[in-house]
């Protein structure tokens, strides 16, 4: 078995130890009321080097702790300290560390967290945990995975109120923010009587004393210009929205930017904040609303132009769930900007000038047709302009058809506009549709951006493969600065040319469409695209699933292609 380093953990081991809250643990002479379980692999106790560890040595797949039961009606954060230790970087099915959350009356767990990045030196985590007035219990789960030398080792798991972005850099582990790797300039910690640069201040904002800690940046080893040092937040692992605030130092004696963003899993930043470039002597409190409605980084970034540019000093960097400036209302719900269309067009409306375009049908399933995405029913290949009524019938299964009227027009255009979507968020949009009978693709379906006054401002997304007659997944993501709609449009200038186009199961989700792929799947949902997610099976081997792309390998059996994107990955 691999050692495991734990040179590194002398200096992660937190003050106040004794004063530890319910669920938090040291690990330093007990397990804290934590307990495994005896059906698996057993967890090992060392207090010598205050940790507790799992590996190889025992024949097994996983080990399973869990705490005692917890209950807090305030917004918590749990930071847990860990290191996955083993000989391959690259196996198939490597260790992995999970961490659930096991709610009082709920019959899945839900995956807060899962890790598998070996590591030769104590790892960090931060997980938010939303006020609830449910009992739980966290679960760690140790899966050791296929390589023969593994061990999962956690040094401590700290449960605090607040928010896990929040930080007075009075401990060691410095609330999990971390300082990017500059050659030249990086963020350091200051204070605790350190004498070793001449930007420590006498005294930090927390305790107001020279024994009090605090970051800071300091430009006298600049050596190019415009070089930058980022002190980076642990990523909100839950919707958050309200104020964020921090006091800050700032001495300027050439030309210094200090900035605030944010920045999402798929690495868009947004300036949230910046310094008017005003020299501070004293600190200074700064405010700045903030929204993120997806997980997202805070980074503080200063860029220096001169080795004499100065330094900026951070501390106590707080949250409140009220905004700085008193705005109200309620957050948007991207719920309602979605329609699977089984009921009415629930937000969704047409213009009506160029004539009915979209209709809402439902068509009778039979043996030969999958039919509506939602439910099942209907058909999978759309029928012609003149066949289309004869097979509404009465069971359910509703989507939208294009160019439902059979007429002596000689085209039609379809639009269908979306609800007024707010300004400066990232959306991910992700709809079905169909193809059937098209000559000529221009124009068959496009999703465009309207402006609220429906003034066109931009195509995002246009067919361009030849029409299937099944369903096929497209997905979109945009950011748009002012308020906008989403509006689909279907034209066909010959009547001669002109087909069917089927749309169904339209939602929206916050934050990029990379970036939802990134999260972590709902308790009991999978879609089977990257792999069997939280599912797990006895044995392997005849008479076992087995995820596939592609049709099955007997005739006239499996599915045409694979239900969540029309392609042909399934299991």
């Amino acid at each position: 078995m691999p050692r495991l380093c734990l040179l590194a953990a002398l200096a992660l081991r937190l003050a106040g130890a004794a004063l530890l809250s319910p669920g938090s643990c040291t690990f330093e002479d007990s397990a804290c009321g934590y307990q495994w379980d005896y059906a698996h692999l057993p967890w090992t106790l060392h207090g010598e080097g205050h940790y507790i560890s799992v590996d190889t040595s025992y024949e097994g797949e996983k080990a399973v702790l869990s705490s005692p039961d917890l209950y807090s009606e305030e917004w918590s954060c749990v930071r847990l300290i860990y290191q996955i230790a083993t000989t391959s970087d690259t196996s198939p099915d490597p260790a992995r560390l999970n961490l659930y959350l096991r709610q009082e009356g709920e019959s899945f767990d839900r995956l807060l967290w899962s890790a598998k990045e070996p590591s030769d030196s104590w790892l960090i985590a931060s997980l938010d945990l939303t006020n609830s007035t449910k009992k739980y219990k966290l679960v760690l789960e140790g899966e050791m995975g296929q390589d023969k030398s593994t061990s999962i080792a956690v040094f401590e798991i700290k449960i605090t109120s607040g928010y896990c972005i929040e930080c007075d850099f009075e401990e060691n582990h410095l609330c999990g923010y971390v300082n990017r790797w500059n050659p030249n300039v990086n963020w350091f910690v200051g204070g605790g009587n350190i004498r070793n640069s001449q930007s420590i201040l006498p005294k930090d904002h927390t305790l107001n004393s020279a024994l009090g800690h605090y970051m800071y940046v300091d430009s006298v080893y600049v050596k190019h210009f415009q070089e930058v040092a980022q002190l980076i937040s642990p990523r909100t692992t839950a919707p958050v929205s309200g104020c964020l605030s921090f006091y800050y130092q700032l001495k300027l004696e050439s030309s210094i930017i200090f900035t605030v963003y944010l920045r999402d899993m798929s690495g868009f930043y947004e300036e949230i904040w910046k310094t008017d470039g005003a020299l501070n002597a004293d600190w200074a409190l700064a405010e700045v609303d903030f929204n993120a409605p997806y997980p997202m980084e805070v980074i503080f970034e200063v860029a220096f132009n001169s080795a004499k540019g100065g330094y900026v000093a951070l501390d106590d960097i707080s949250f409140s769930p009220v905004y700085c400036s008193n705005q109200t209302g309620a957050p948007f719900n991207p719920v309602n900007a979605g329609c699977n269309f089984e009921e009415d067009l629930c937000n969704f409306y047409q213009d009506h000038k160029d004539g009915p375009g979209w209709s809402r049908v439902k068509v009778k399933r039979n043996v030969y047709r999958a039919g509506d995405h939602t439910t099942g029913f209907g058909e999978s290949k759309l029928l012609s302009p003149r066949r289309v009524k004869l097979y509404i019938s009465c069971i359910k299964g509703y989507y939208l058809l294009a160019n439902t009227k059979f007429t002596s027009q000689p085209g039609y255009i379809g639009r269908l506009y979306g609800p007024t979507l707010p300004g400066n968020l990232q959306f991910c949009l992700r709809f079905y549709y169909a193809l059937y009978g098209f000559f000529k693709m221009s124009g068959t379906l496009a999703v465009y951006i309207f402006e609220e006054n429906h003034v066109v401002q931009e195509k995002i997304w246009s067919v361009l493969d030849s029409p299937k007659g099944v369903w096929t997944q497209a997905e979109i993501s945009f950011k748009k600065p002012m308020p906008c709609k989403v509006v689909f449009v279907s034209w066909c200038k010959s009547f001669w040319d002109c087909g069917l186009v089927a749309l169904d199961d339209v939602s929206l989700s916050l934050g990029s469409c990379q970036a939802a792929d990134l999260l972590l799947p709902t308790p009991g949902e999978c879609t089977f695209e990257k792999d069997e997610c939280v599912f797990t099976q006895k044995k392997r081997g005849r008479g076992s699933w087995h995820r596939k792309r592609g049709p099955t390998p007997t005739s006239y059996t499996g599915p045409k292609g694979d239900h969540t994107t029309g392609d042909t990955t399934c299991i």
